[in-house]
């Protein structure tokens, strides 16, 4: 009788372990529910925005001196020498006659800006910034880094714009 009650008390025990004792943990995984398939809606396409420095403009002459500017079909090389001088000496610290850097570059002006407007920007670059809506915009896109005025007579800044004819 020892014997059989030491046996049940064994199975008892095995019994109870092997029920209890042994949590069994959920994991936990993510779920989620695909939406059904809806019918797609067409959103207006935003007019993509061009930046001052890309945006044509060939009715406003700027805040200056030059009102009326006419330039001759031919190039004048001798000018377009000297405006190139003048420009890689005093406007190379900021710009690059081909691509932008601090300010904007002048390659192709001409065929997004009257004369005008260069020739006055070159002249008169403190008051464009303040009065031309354009050159404020400009200001905005390159940082707030204003143009200089590097106090060019009218012929230098001539021979600037011719040389930016050649670019």
């Amino acid at each position: 009788m020892k014997t059989a009650f030491k046996i049940f008390t064994v199975l008892f025990i095995s019994l109870l372990m092997s029920c209890g004792g042994k949590e069994e943990k959920k994991e936990e995984t993510f779920t989620y529910q695909k939406k059904a398939p809806t019918e797609k809606k067409e959103t207006p396409k935003e007019a993509k925005v061009v930046p001052p420095s890309e945006r044509v403009d060939l009715v406003n002459k700027g805040v200056g001196p030059i009102k009326s500017l006419v330039l001759p079909a031919e190039i004048d090389q001798a000018m377009a020498a000297k405006g190139a001088e003048i420009f890689k000496s005093n406007c190379t610290a900021c710009h690059r006659p081909d691509k932008k850097f601090i300010g904007p570059a002048p390659k192709g002006v001409l065929d997004i800006r009257t004369p005008e407007w260069v020739m006055n920007m070159i002249l008169n670059p403190e008051v464009m910034v303040v009065e031309d809506p354009l050159a404020k915009e400009l200001l905005i896109e390159f940082n707030g880094s204003p143009m200089a005025n590097q106090n060019l007579s009218e012929a230098d800044a001539r021979a600037v714009l011719e040389y930016f004819r050649t670019l």
